[in-house]
């Protein structure tokens, strides 16, 4: 077995109705579960952000959700609440196929840094152990699907680029939050990593 389906992020947060919700964020769920039937390996990334993240706008005081700030890390969109471990928000959506799992990697769980990428925080220096379970099992192709196309999508897709992996990103199965032009960059960003779109 040489490729898996990584789904990104398809949690209730990420959803309409959610907290960060990406427009018809849900749409592309049918799509996705389609996508693991043809895939032997699948594994699904969660945001699990403790409560008072630094990343949230409201852990700093007189900011406003999407303001950029500098974190030690380098730059750093302030979000709106979400995806707070335990929460409904941050649970998958009721219809993805989470049976299909064999792997559910979460990420942003630690208080002081964010994490946009399957692979690495934002630091881009801690490992998720994505790459090591990956090798170990002889995955060389990664196909990518989820939310939001624009962050999370982007990151996990050009990181695995850079680490050698020959990457996909299915762009009928993600959506896009498209926070000022968010979304071009990050299409031409995967574009000039190598990745295929």
């Amino acid at each position: 077995m040489t490729s898996a389906l990584l789904v990104i992020d398809i949690q209730n947060d990420f959803c309409p109705g959610g907290a960060l919700a990406v427009p018809e964020g849900d749409r592309i769920v049918p799509r996705i579960n389609a996508m693991m039937a043809e895939h032997r390996a699948v594994i699904l990334t969660q945001d699990w952000h403790p409560a008072g993240h630094r990343s949230f706008a409201s852990s700093h005081a007189d900011r406003l959700p999407y303001e950029m700030i500098e974190m030690p890390y380098g730059p750093q969109v302030l979000w709106p609440d979400h995806c707070v471990l335990g929460t409904k928000g941050a649970e998958f959506h009721p219809g993805l196929d989470t049976d299909r799992a064999d792997m559910i990697i979460r990420k942003g769980f630690r208080p002081e840094i964010d994490s946009y990428s399957a692979f690495f925080e934002n630091d881009r220096r801690t490992p998720t152990g994505l790459d090591g379970y990956l090798r170990t099992r002889g995955i060389r192709d990664l196909t990518l699907a989820g939310l939001a196309t624009d962050f999370c999508v982007h990151y996990s897709a050009v990181d695995a680029a850079r680490l050698g992996f020959s990457v996909t990103v299915c762009t009928e199965a993600s959506g896009a939050i498209d926070l000022d032009g968010s979304l071009a960059a990050a299409l031409a960003a995967m574009k000039e990593a190598g990745v295929r779109l």
